[in-house]
């Protein structure tokens, strides 16, 4: 089931209908006799390596945001240990608290990431006012005992935190160049209709019943390319097999 659930990523309604057209556009010239022999070069110029570099980008965007998720999730885990073992003898209270505000914190995180960009001002406020209870929380520490030098490393953890936050935020709400993406899209579209006399021209070396194998392929591929990078672009967006998933459970229930 994975597996087509896989194929049925990069293989969806643009693809048929891309594929029809070129389908269209190969019959129109063939029934017509309108033959040229283009360069396949092209294809490779206009769309291809545009493609391929826009999934570079994506892929090094989404390995930064795993990169930052896990730098907020060690860094947690080492505000829980300042509770658990730099105290003498913690209030299991504490360990409650720091584990919530943990919670909140992820939960805040996943609220930002998963929903729509423009209801950013809205949800990530949640994730500023959990940032300020961990604050306050630090702060209590000292009055059960924490020396001021762990309360100031503390700090510095949860500045850690707030840094990584504001660099998967600026992934989150930055894609690659929109223009690019524009670009690619339109030549998507246009170069297998446009390429239609190209393959009425190479039918002739093809058996008959295959003279619809290549336009069929061709844009099978570059749609399948297409939407590669339109998965990986928002690392996010819980739809695609290579999103980033932020398990909250997971990382509260591993804590102890």
């Amino acid at each position: 089931m994975k597996l087509f659930k896989r194929i049925f990523l990069i293989i969806n309604w643009k693809t048929f209908v891309i594929t029809g057209l070129a389908i269209a556009s190969t019959a129109f010239c063939i029934h017509y006799q309108i033959k040229a022999d283009f360069p396949l070069t092209l294809i490779g110029t206009a769309i291809v390596f545009p493609i391929v570099f826009s999934i570079g980008g994506a892929y090094k965007r989404r390995e930064v945001a795993l990169d930052e998720y896990g730098s907020i999730k060690a860094h947690g885990r080492a505000l829980y240990f300042a509770v658990s073992h730099w105290l003498e003898n913690p209030p299991e209270a504490l360990k409650t608290e720091i584990k919530t505000n943990l919670e909140n914190l992820l939960n805040s995180l996943t609220e930002v990431f998963t929903n729509p960009v423009d209801e950013l001002e809205t949800t990530e406020k949640k994730v500023y006012e959990n940032f300020n209870t961990i604050s306050l929380f630090i702060k209590t520490l000292r009055s059960h005992g924490l020396p001021s030098g762990e309360a100031s490393r503390s700090n510095q953890f949860l500045s850690k935190m707030m840094i990584s936050f504001e660099r998967i935020k600026h992934i989150y709400q930055y894609r690659t160049p929109r223009t690019l993406r524009t670009y690619s899209d339109i030549f998507i579209i246009a170069l297998p209709i446009i390429y239609g006399p190209h393959f009425a021209h190479s039918v002739t070396s093809y058996s008959y019943g295959l003279q619809y194998a290549v336009p069929i392929m061709f844009s099978v591929i570059l749609v399948a390319l297409d939407n590669i990078q339109s998965h990986l672009e928002n690392p996010f967006d819980q739809q695609g097999e290579d999103d980033v998933h932020i398990n909250v459970e997971k990382f509260i229930r591993n804590l102890d």
